[in-house]
């Protein structure tokens, strides 16, 4: 069932958008060479505990996964698309790290990821990166009233195929509101004009993802969680959650 958030709801969703904001750029700043992942899920659990908000994420245990996830972050480095548990292992000079983090505070979720380089990047990772937020930003400028949530799948679809990279509709976006996953799904590939008409109060993050080999297969690790790209190469995921509004997409997760 899709919920529709009112005006007022909306807004009321906002103070958990920043905290989410809040935690990734405090780890953003704080990634650097030999720093471990752990430290980074340490840092966003601070942030947590300032604000009194809880972790959507620690505990989390979907149908595909047979363990609880244990960390209040998804760290992903290099190869890694999407769901990497951060443990010890420390960023190295040229890592490509996407960190995905939520919040619920006052009874409502933010859902957020960022990607970036560590120390020396790679012309190449770079690229993929700003793919990746150019399809996510298309995306968000097609979550208007009346439009159908195809346009915002084909929007992020068109731009992994004009940069040649693999992209995969297994994992995606969705609606958010009380808890992090709700209805309705929202792929990462489809067809403009198909599928649920968008209306006004409608929550959704929007999470693109990619693959810079240009194959759309991945493997997901024994620990259950780890979704790698199939063929090694590096991979890039970006996300926020956005409310669709007459007065256009409103983005909750930012300060």
């Amino acid at each position: 069932m899709v919920e529709l958030k009112t005006p007022a709801e909306i807004e009321a969703m906002r103070p958990a958008g920043r905290v989410v904001a809040t935690a990734l750029q405090a780890m953003r700043k704080h990634a650097a060479v030999g720093v471990s992942l752990a430290e980074l899920d340490q840092v966003a659990r601070d942030v947590l505990a300032e604000y009194g908000a809880t972790s959507p994420f620690l505990g989390y245990q979907p149908s595909f996964a047979h363990s609880p996830f244990p960390g209040v972050i998804c760290a992903s480095v290099n190869d890694i698309a999407l769901h990497g548990i951060p443990g010890p292992y420390r960023l190295a000079d040229g890592d490509l790290l996407s960190l995905d983090f939520g919040a619920t505070l006052g009874g409502w979720t933010g859902d957020s990821a960022i990607s970036f380089t560590v120390g020396t990047p790679r012309h190449a990772d770079l690229k993929l990166i700003e793919t990746a937020e150019r399809a996510l930003a298309a995306g968000i400028a097609a979550a208007i009233p009346d439009g159908r949530l195809g346009d915002i799948s084909a929007a992020i679809g068109a731009a992994a195929r004009a940069g040649g990279y693999g992209l995969h509709t297994d994992f995606g976006g969705h609606g958010v509101g009380h808890t992090m996953h709700e209805s309705p799904s929202v792929p990462n590939d489809g067809r403009a004009g198909r599928g649920l008409k968008l209306a006004e109060g409608l929550v959704i993050a929007i999470e693109p993802w990619f693959m810079a080999g240009g194959r759309d297969s991945y493997r997901i690790d024994d620990d259950g969680w780890t979704l790698r790209s199939g063929d090694g190469s590096r991979a890039a995921h970006v996300e926020h959650t956005v409310a669709i509004t007459a007065d256009g997409p409103q983005i909750l997760t930012t300060l």
